[in-house]
């Protein structure tokens, strides 16, 4: 097992490349299962969790592959037979998986998917992707930990989302764009990467509109052709390198984003005293002599994402003041909180928010990763840490940033990955 070992005290400088969405990669992985052929998506990251999906395709009967020679090339052919049920054993390992049960169930008339079980970071329920499914005239069965999908010809209906769901906006989503007739979604996930999903599937043939907003339409068509795509830059990757030159007294170009999808972000960033300027392609982030606490309130897109929370809450725990951190999507998205304690950090938990009281400095020692994005914390404050940091059970951030470790020893870290 790999761990990330960290030498702090180094500011950043440099240019950076952000990597393809995971978040996009994923759902339009799956999307293949809707059209016969091959469809050829550029810029997905080579990630453990696009592993998983490319894996899961397979076990179905697709010909899915990453490219040998062009590493951030994927191609999925759909043709034969295919198998329409997804295994725990995979699902398991990525709940992110389950986006497949609605293509299956429109394409092919059946699904058998595992149900996605716990996680870490709190309940991810997929009710509303069934009562979604159930809206478009889908049967619904729950037998020995899957869910069981039937429809003879899903018939367009309206889906109204109880909460906020991105996959669960994907899922009927894709099963909707070969439904008989038109279906309306009302309170779907504005995220950008929903937003992107519906752009591949236009591309495909389908006919969808008001991706991005809260309510979508779909006319359903008869088939979809295969399509070739490039995935969009990962914003929680960009901005979890802007914070990397913010912690770290930096001064960073980070290339490959989408401005605007980092609004939330970027303006918190400016409130810690950060200057932060759009050229290049990129965004710039140039950190001040001193950094000032700000108030984070997580909430859905356009809003403050969950995905980084844990990274500022690492800068927040070595600026000036006092902040507080509202956690409003999950409920246990604070477990990297003892870890940074363990650096010397000043936070508490009173339910769903954290107290951060800014100290001047942290020490390095060794932490255990808890998650995804909590292991992206820990190396960011590591980078501020005096001292050796050793951040282990890093498999975690192994499936949502490709090779972070050297990337930010490309800006003058001095960071290396061992083995345990």
């Amino acid at each position: 097992m790999d761990k990330i070992v960290i030498k702090g005290g180094q500011a950043l400088h440099g240019e950076v490349q952000v990597s393809g969405a995971k978040n996009a990669a994923l759902p339009i992985l799956a999307s293949a299962l809707l059209a016969d052929g091959t469809s050829t998506y550029r810029n997905v990251p080579d990630l453990a969790d696009v592993g998983t999906m490319l894996k899961v395709l397979r076990t179905m009967g697709c010909d899915a592959e990453r490219d040998t020679e062009t590493q951030d090339l994927c191609r999925v052919g759909v043709n034969g037979h295919i198998t329409p049920e997804a295994p725990y054993d995979l699902v398991k390992t990525m709940r992110a998986s389950v986006v497949v049960l609605g293509p299956l169930v429109a394409r092919f008339g059946r699904a058998r998917v595992s149900m996605p079980g716990g996680c870490a970071i709190g309940a991810r329920p997929i009710d509303q992707h069934l009562k979604g499914l159930k809206a478009l005239g889908a049967e619904i069965h729950l037998t020995e930990g899957y869910v069981e999908a039937t429809a003879r010809q899903l018939k367009g209906g309206t889906v109204n989302f109880d909460v906020i769901t991105v996959t669960g906006t994907e899922n009927v989503m894709m099963a909707a764009v070969l439904a008989k007739g038109r279906t309306v979604m009302e309170n779907c996930a504005r995220e950008p990467e929903v937003e992107e999903l519906a752009k591949v599937l236009n591309k495909m043939g389908a006919r969808i509109e008001g991706a991005g907003t809260s309510v979508i339409t779909i006319e359903g068509v008869d088939g979809l052709k295969p399509v070739e795509h490039a995935i969009l830059p990962d914003r929680i990757e960009a901005g979890t390198l802007l914070v990397a030159a913010a912690i770290s007294g930096g001064n960073v170009l980070v290339k490959r984003v989408v401005p605007e999808h980092l609004d939330a972000v970027v303006e918190k960033l400016r409130e810690t005293g950060c200057t932060i300027t759009a050229e290049a392609g990129g965004l710039r982030c140039q950190a001040p002599q001193r950094l000032e606490a700000v108030n984070i309130t997580t909430t859905e897109y356009p809003g403050f994402p969950t995905d980084m929370q844990a990274q500022l809450m690492a800068l927040m725990s070595v600026s000036q003041g006092t902040s507080v951190i509202s956690e409003n999507i999950f409920e246990n998205r604070f477990m990297h909180v003892p870890e940074l304690d363990r650096l010397g950090a000043d936070i508490s938990i009173q339910g769903h928010t954290a107290v951060v009281k800014g100290v001047k400095g942290l020490s390095g020692a060794p932490v255990m990763a808890t998650d995804l994005r909590a292991s992206a914390s820990l190396i960011l404050a590591g980078l501020r840490a005096e001292g050796r940091t050793d951040v282990s059970r890093v498999y975690h951030l192994d499936r949502g940033y490709e090779r972070l470790e050297r990337k930010l020893r490309g800006l003058g870290a001095d960071i290396r990955r061992e083995k345990a």
